[in-house]
């Protein structure tokens, strides 16, 4: 064990002294900061049931990979304001009495999230940050699966209203080289939109409640 020791305190030294001689970032009025990330949407989805004639029958979303472009710009070296653009594809899955159809359909989201930030440590190596902000969820090629046209008895169109709704954050930002850093991000969006489902002259509607924790690891730099 004392050899153990011997052996790993250099070495974290070493690796804490390497840390210490990036040159911290940091940041002040005006700077714009620029990050990619690469992320996971897993919705914390419920939904209700399909009326008039489904009422026990519910929508399911999946988990999404997808990129993450985002850009903060701040207001004072405190404070900054994030735009978040991603364009995840989720597919539909059948629960509950429509469970055993399994996926039902797909579609693509455009989630613009804005973000009003706080950094606590704006001229240290480590800078976490807390956001608040607003996201207005575009819902576009939504498309029904062949198992969902087949139960419902003929073409059936998906349509989801596009939605408004809160979003919160937290995340850090960590130098590792000058004007470089790696990003660690998380965050819970508000999305719950109407989903209406057309088979010839048949109309149903549901409500699918999406809220997706957002997982994000990336890098950013600055401008």
């Amino acid at each position: 064990m004392r050899k153990f020791y011997r052996a790993a305190l250099p070495a974290a030294a070493a690796a804490l002294t390497a840390f210490t001689a990036v040159p911290a970032f940091a940041l002040d009025k005006g700077d714009l900061l620029a990050r990619v990330r690469g992320i996971w949407v897993a919705p914390l989805d419920s939904s209700s049931g399909i009326s008039p004639d489904l009422p026990t029958a519910r929508i399911g979303v999946d988990s999404a990979p997808t990129g993450e472009l985002d850009f903060t710009y701040m207001f004072t070296e405190n404070i900054g304001a994030e735009l978040i653009l991603a364009v995840p594809v989720h597919d539909l899955q059948g629960k509950d009495a429509i469970a055993p159809l399994g996926k039902i359909g797909d579609t693509y989201l455009l989630p613009p999230v804005l973000t009003l930030q706080y950094h606590f440590t704006p001229k240290g190596p480590i800078r976490p940050y807390l956001g608040l902000g607003i996201n207005y969820t575009i819902f576009f090629n939504e498309d029904p699966s062949a198992s969902l046209n087949a139960a419902l008895g003929g073409p059936t169109s998906i349509n989801i209203d596009n939605s408004v709704g809160i979003a919160a954050q937290a995340g850090v930002d960590i130098d590792v080289a000058p004007n470089v850093f790696v990003n660690l991000d998380l965050k819970f969006v508000n999305i719950a939109p109407d989903v209406t489902l057309t088979t010839g002259n048949t109309v149903r509607n549901a409500q699918v409640d999406i809220n997706p924790l957002i997982f994000g690891v990336g890098v950013g730099t600055t401008f």
